[in-house]
């Protein structure tokens, strides 16, 4: 393998206001950059997904930390030069679970391999679009207020944003989904619960079928399979799941059972861009919809993620927002809107580059490790 130096970056990125879900709120992002440096000086990024504390996931940034430069970095001292991501993957999978720090390590050595090649990440993964429909994750109000809710949502589509989702959690759903709709009879509108319902709440979540939503996205718990057969069953609208989706199997599994019809595809979460690519391949062979989530990502982060999104299974929007739905400065140069849509970048690797200045304003932490 050619690369000799890895270096992590930690970042805090005050957030443009305060992201709230059903399991916390995020004021300032704790970000992890992978930086992968070849023989050749060739600098390969990526960006962890993991948050600062195991909410979302029980991998959190501290942990992601140890498990890169402890457990993961090892694993590469057998990989040759000449061994491609595939071999990567192969040699990390000793390690259990750790899905988003075997994605941040396996991404930026990808980068590197694709720059040294010369091809655009999208190219490689299969895309065939240029510009991808972006969607908006709308979170819960601080205030729980109706009126701020609208008059976010308000902004975003007078942006241009193409579906909005909304965070929702017992006591906060057929309220806030009503005004919506009431506002905006035509938007293509879905929800989010990040596993805060149980099985007993599914007369509760049919009653939200009238509001004509695109889907719900991973009302119960992670591991609780059958209750899901049973939401979508109870339920007109849709089931996603996002939480539950961690590898090839899971996604056929959600997909046969009936738990799920649609799939949400996080690199980060199924522990990387090859798996990613691989469910987005199960699900198109299946006529199941995918769309790519979205963790607050930095333009590094982002970068990726498009790529993923111009692949021809993406039919629904995803959570690929413009860098200032969450920045006011982004380590990148920023993603910009168009029309409701984002440019796949067309650079070698995932086609963006951090901005040193601003790089080292944002960054509290480092260390490097050598490779072998």
């Amino acid at each position: 393998m050619s690369v000799e130096m890895i270096r992590l970056h930690r970042l805090h990125l005050p957030l443009v206001r305060p992201f709230r879900t059903s399991f916390g709120t995020e004021v300032v992002r704790d970000v992890i950059l992978v930086e992968a440096v070849s023989s050749d000086g060739v600098h390969g990024w990526a960006e962890c997904s993991a948050m600062s504390w195991p909410g979302y996931s029980h991998e959190y940034a501290d942990g992601a930390i140890d498990v890169i430069t402890q457990h993961l970095l090892p694993t590469l001292r057998e990989v040759g030069g000449d061994d491609g991501p595939q071999d990567v993957r192969a040699a990390m999978s000793v390690v259990r679970g750790h899905p988003m720090s075997k994605s941040a390590l396996s991404t930026a050595l990808l980068d590197v391999w694709l720059r040294e090649r010369a091809l655009p990440l999208a190219t490689y993964l299969g895309a065939t679009r240029d510009r991808v429909d972006c969607g908006v994750s709308v979170g819960i109000p601080t205030t729980e207020s109706i009126p701020e809710l609208l008059d976010e949502v308000g902004g975003y589509l007078a942006a241009g944003y193409r579906r909005i989702k909304l965070k929702i959690e017992p006591g906060w759903d057929a309220a806030p989904l009503e005004a919506v709709r009431h506002a905006w009879p035509e938007v293509p509108l879905q929800t989010d619960a990040n596993q805060s319902y149980t099985r007993a709440d599914a007369a509760h979540l049919a009653a939200l079928d009238e509001f004509d939503l695109l889907l719900h996205e991973q009302p119960l718990a992670e591991d609780d399979w059958y209750g899901h057969v049973l939401i979508s069953q109870a339920c007109r609208t849709p089931i996603c799941m996002d939480e539950s989706i961690l590898s090839v199997e899971s996604a056929d599994s959600a997909l046969r059972f009936g738990a799920a019809s649609i799939i949400n595809i996080k690199p980060g979460r199924v522990g990387g861009y090859l798996t990613a690519r691989d469910i987005h391949d199960l699900c198109w062979s299946r006529s199941a919809p995918v769309w790519c989530g979205g963790m607050l990502e930095t333009g590094i982060g982002r970068a990726a993620n498009i790529a993923l999104a111009a692949l021809p299974g993406f039919t629904l929007p995803g959570d690929t927002s413009a860098s200032n739905r969450y920045y006011e400065v982004d380590v990148t140069e920023p993603f910009v809107l168009d029309d409701g849509q984002i440019a796949v970048p067309t650079g070698a690797g995932i086609g963006v580059d951090p901005i040193p200045e601003v790089l080292a304003d944002l960054t509290v932490w480092s260390t490097e490790v050598r490779v072998g």
